[in-house]
């Protein structure tokens, strides 16, 4: 009974790796259900729906027109405005990349200039000047005598 049980278990053992072997990879399937089908636009009445590919990333060479990287007889994109080469640039650098590289730049000239206003400034040689009375304000004609008196009401 127990050769049986084993023949048995072998045997869905190869069929369940047959399946396994056969089965698209798990990554693959979930993809496939992250990504809508492409649906026909309606409005493009049988022109081709073409992929969404910017020129600048294209290779330089083996056009028909090079200053436009795409051959002659071609069908455009329905957005070629931002697709051709004089649409708006490809970014070399992720957002995010070049968004922690500014702020790595940023900090480190605030921190360059906090080091050179405070580390490395030397304090002045001499202590400040101090006055007596209030710094000398009621001597050398301060506040006080820069009151105006009171207008006259002549209403």
């Amino acid at each position: 009974m127990s050769s049986l049980n084993l023949i048995r278990q072998a045997s869905s053992i190869r069929a369940a790796s047959r399946l396994l072997a056969s089965a698209p990879p798990r990554a693959a399937l979930a993809r496939s259900y992250a990504t809508p089908p492409q649906e026909v636009d309606p409005q493009m009445d049988g022109y081709p729906q073409l992929p969404f590919i910017q020129r600048g990333t294209l290779p330089a060479r083996g056009w028909d027109d090079m200053l436009e990287r795409r051959n002659f007889g071609e069908p455009i994109h329905e957005q070629e405005e931002l697709l051709s080469m004089w649409g708006p640039d490809v970014p070399v650098v992720d957002p995010s990349v070049a968004a922690r590289q500014f702020l790595i730049a940023v900090t480190g000239f605030v921190a360059f200039g906090f080091t050179v206003k405070y580390a490395l400034a030397q304090d002045p040689p001499v202590i400040r000047r101090e006055y007596p009375y209030n710094g000398l304000i009621k001597e050398l004609g301060g506040l006080e005598e820069n009151k105006t008196s009171k207008a006259p009401n002549l209403g």
